[in-house]
């Protein structure tokens, strides 16, 4: 499987907006008298759009309605419907999701109570763990939900009408400090101060800002997902290992079961008949509950998708007013389960630093400190433990199952540790005293709450300049 390389593209675009916003003219030693900052029309809240009306999006556009701004959501699909299958949000995501309200509501549907862990496909455990070793080493449980039931409670936190469907948009003009953003969907034309692109692992605002960046890479695997209805037994969750192939079951809050698979196959790759068929002939014969699953479940309820992840890290996640959030700016495979947590952490990093009396240039300059090293970073760690879910070779799987059981009997839990640094993290200002939103002391540099990680040793999320 092949790994995010952790250095810059060579070819990338420089750092957004050098120059330009300092302005400096591009004559050497020619300076000229900066443009005063573009502001909303007199009178008017100030505008921000959000391209994309997924989890990542949405947490955006309900952050920064909170903090004052006049917020757009733009979304392709024609509705937003109860789409997707199952999530997993750890303990940083529900302390981001704490920033906007609702971390305690998602909390109240933790359905993982007893222990779960990993296991072959003939059923042995390798290593077990429990809600409560995850509470004690992150400060929080893990709560697995519908993304639908996600998607519904941010919904709900926005203006009536404050997302459009049906709307197609691309970044026309990423703007400056003297001029706002344009946004073009059809014959319609918007102007913001601030631009949110939450559009996916096929972005299309990422080239249009990145033109000499790579696009998003295969992983080496594809996934499938499924929720079927409750079943008359509870299932324990786990995930289990086989040769190339995954398979993980997760009880939700609700009584249904969210299931997910992986196969280290080609690219493109599909089911002659259908992807129910398909995994029956790849995971059929593995450890109960597995076969009840599948017997359970309909053709049309199996969701099958390629896996992509970054090539190479982005020289910045912004360009001019301009933000790039969740897969659009670092694609990660899901084997960490990290890519919707990093989405609702970019957003909430991004409303802190982007309040309405903000410079905006400058704010998503620090949104881009913050955030780029520990996603690239959390990239990195995925890619690490996807070679281990993707290995195909009978005597380095032996290997593998071999030194799991090894590390669980010498400490049971320690395959928690791959969320070190990740799942302890907490966004800034978290715990502090409810107040006015912060705006930067004199000479432009915020002080207040800075993102946070409980281990020493972990990627910050986030850093001063």
């Amino acid at each position: 499987m092949p790994r995010a390389e952790s250095g810059r593209d060579s070819g990338a675009e420089p750092e957004a907006d050098a120059g330009v916003d300092a302005g400096v003219d591009a004559e050497p030693g020619n300076l000229t008298r900066p443009e005063p900052p573009a502001q909303p029309p007199p009178g008017h809240e100030p505008r921000a759009l959000v391209i994309g009306a997924g989890i990542g999006g949405l947490t955006a556009a309900v952050a920064l309605h909170q903090h004052g701004w006049q917020v757009t959501v733009l979304e392709r699909a024609p509705a937003i419907e109860a789409v997707g299958a199952g999530l997993g949000l750890t303990p940083n995501s529900l302390r981001a999701l704490d920033m906007i309200g609702l971390g305690d509501t998602v909390r109240s549907m933790r359905a993982w109570n007893a222990e779960g862990g990993l296991r072959t496909p003939s059923g042995r455990w390798l290593s077990r763990t429990s809600q409560d070793a995850a509470a004690e080493r992150f400060g929080g449980p893990v709560v697995a939900l519908h993304r639908s039931t996600l998607i519904s409670l941010l919904h709900s936190r926005l203006p009536e009408g404050a997302v459009r469907t049906g709307a197609v948009a691309e970044v026309a003009d990423p703007g400056a400090a003297d001029r706002p953003a344009r946004v073009r969907g059809g014959e319609r034309e918007w102007e913001a101060e601030l631009v949110v692109a939450a559009d996916g692992v096929h972005s299309a605002a990422r080239p249009a800002l990145f033109p000499h960046s790579p696009a998003p890479r295969y992983a080496g695997f594809t996934a499938w997902r499924l929720v079927i209805p409750a079943p008359e037994v509870a299932y324990v969750p786990h995930e289990t290992w086989g040769r190339g192939t995954l398979w993980g079951t997760q009880p939700l809050h609700d009584g249904r079961i969210y299931a997910y698979a992986a196969a280290a196959v080609p690219a493109g790759e599909r089911a002659p008949d259908d992807e129910l068929a398909e995994l029956r002939r790849r995971f059929g014969t593995w450890h109960d509950p597995l076969p009840a699953i599948l017997d359970a479940a309909e053709p049309g309820d199996v969701l099958r998708n390629d896996v992509y992840q970054a090539a190479v890290p982005l020289p910045a996640f912004h360009r001019g007013r301009v933000a790039l959030l969740g897969d659009a700016a670092h694609a990660m495979n899901p084997t960490l389960g990290q890519g919707g947590n990093q989405a609702i952490e970019d957003a909430v990093v991004l409303a802190h630093h982007a309040h309405p009396r903000a410079d905006v240039p400058d704010a998503l300059a620090a949104y881009t400190r913050d955030r780029l090293p520990r996603t690239s970073e959390v990239v990195r760690r995925a890619v690490r433990v996807g070679r281990f879910v993707t290995m195909t070779s009978a005597p380095a799987c032996a290997l593998r199952d071999a030194a799991m059981a090894a590390v669980n009997r010498l400490g049971p839990h320690l395959a928690l540790r791959a969320l070190d640094g990740i799942a302890d993290w907490s966004p800034p200002g978290h715990g502090e005293p409810a107040g006015p939103s912060e705006e930067p002391e004199e000479g432009g540099e915020f002080t207040g709450g800075r993102g946070k990680s409980a281990s020493a040793d972990g990627p910050s999320a986030a850093r001063r300049g």
